[in-house]
């Protein structure tokens, strides 16, 4: 299944999500271009948009639909190294594309928000590990959460490119997103059942492309 094929395919299962198929495209496109140039993706969100990061960083880090084999030469220098752990390791380990979720560093976290506030959690993360050609997927229902669009702000402000999946208004984080998908639903809870075929819909795309 081809990239255009998997878009089509989550429109005709989701035909309200034809609203956004343009910017869904573009956002896997510059993703893709990100891993292309040896660049990472990062992701955060609140709540079950925290979980969402948490969900599309797993894909893309492990198999999602295809096989990941590892390339030959990793494969015989990880067997170079220890002939019977690396052969094991040569074997099972699977290729990851880089993403990092924002939202999972707890103790990090917990110092971020008690030491500074609680309003940089990801905007502080940003400082650290961005770098320019990087991605920020940032998710929010709303498009106001206050965190969030503040590491949009800092993730502009080091060179990355910015990815906003929000609700159909956009809020406050669309005007500093390179590409908004702003779903067509306006209730948190419609606005995540669509979040879900959106992200999935962008790592088969991903993974079709380098796998």
């Amino acid at each position: 299944m081809t990239g255009e094929d998997s878009l089509a395919l989550m429109i005709r299962r989701y035909p309200a999500l034809g609203y956004c198929e343009k910017e869904i495209w573009e956002a896997a496109m510059a993703i893709i271009d990100c891993f292309e140039n040896s660049r990472k993706i990062l992701a955060c969100g609140n709540g079950g948009s925290c979980a969402d990061a948490d969900h599309m960083v797993g894909e893309l880090m492990k198999s999602f639909e295809k096989k990941r084999p590892l390339p030959e030469n990793f494969k015989a220098s990880l067997q170079l190294v220890s002939t019977e752990r690396g052969s094991y390791l040569a074997e099972n380990l699977q290729n990851a594309l880089p993403a990092i979720s924002l939202c999972s560093h707890t103790s990090l976290l917990s110092a971020i928000s008690n030491d500074m506030d609680a309003d940089l959690v990801y905007s502080q993360q940003l400082a650290g590990y961005g770098r320019k050609g990087d991605v920020l997927f940032a998710i929010t229902t709303s498009g106001n959460s206050r965190n969030v669009v503040d590491a949009a702000i800092t993730a502009k402000a080091k060179g990355l490119r910015v990815i906003g999946l929000t609700g159909q208004h956009g809020g406050m984080i669309k005007q500093y997103c390179d590409t908004a998908i702003c779903v067509p639903a306006t209730t948190t809870a419609e606005i995540q059942e669509y979040h879900l075929p959106v992200y999935h819909t962008i790592c088969r795309i991903i993974e079709n492309r380098f796998f």
